[in-house]
């Protein structure tokens, strides 16, 4: 016979167990094969990209270059280029979950505040100083910042806010990693003032605590 407290006991082991079983079915997203190359010519929808016969696959399939060359900083408008390395660009990535970005900055250029809701973010400064930054989410909204020189190593949690600066008078570069093969990126300001159709001006005033006249003035810009 279990007394009142044992059937406690074993029900929260039950609990905990089940529990444990749950998380791991959900977690599993190993690939199930030694590689899954995307093929980008498939019409078949699916979450990731439909795998290329294992046996007309190439080292091609796993390779690309061109990384050393810096990014055109002078056509943006906030001062920074980004390069970037997804599925897109190495089919090989497919199921793997990894990417990467180098990021060109001109002299003060931001990479502006963005975030990206499929991936961590892992930053290495290669060249220059950089201001780095992320807000928790609410209602905490506390701003994490640092000072970045070369060699030094920042991370950006999963779907936070985040931005870099450049803070120096000579360019600056940046290499990234992200946890997805495709992190996505939402950049704040062309979400909100830059969304097609446009988002109420009424709506965007009230929430920034702006008049609608600023707001249009900003929707323009986007």
């Amino acid at each position: 016979m279990v007394s009142s407290s044992g059937s406690k006991v074993l029900f929260i082991c039950f609990v905990i167990t089940t529990m444990t079983c749950f998380v791991a079915m959900a977690t599993d997203n190993n690939p199930l094969q030694d590689f899954c190359v995307a093929d980008a010519n498939s019409p078949v929808l699916v979450n990731g990209l439909v795998c290329k016969d294992p046996k007309v696959v190439t080292e091609n399939d796993f390779f690309t270059s061109g990384l050393n060359v810096a990014g055109d900083t002078s056509s943006s408008k906030v001062g920074s280029a980004v390069t970037t390395v997804n599925v897109a660009r190495i089919p090989g990535l497919n199921t793997l979950g990894i990417s990467l970005v180098r990021i060109d900055f001109a002299p003060w250029g931001i990479n502006a505040p963005h975030t990206h809701p499929r991936a961590t973010e892992i930053l290495t400064v290669i060249k220059g100083t950089l201001r780095v930054g992320f807000v928790t989410s609410n209602p905490e909204n506390r701003h994490i910042t640092k000072v970045l020189n070369e060699g030094d190593v920042f991370v950006f949690p999963q779907g936070l806010v985040h931005y870099q600066q450049n803070i120096g008078y000579g360019n600056a570069v940046a290499i990234a990693g992200l946890n997805s093969q495709n992190p996505g990126v939402i950049t704040i300001a062309n979400a909100v003032f830059g969304a097609n159709p446009d988002i109420s001006s009424d709506i965007l005033a009230k929430a920034f605590q702006l008049n609608k006249n600023t707001v249009q003035e900003l929707q323009a810009r986007f």
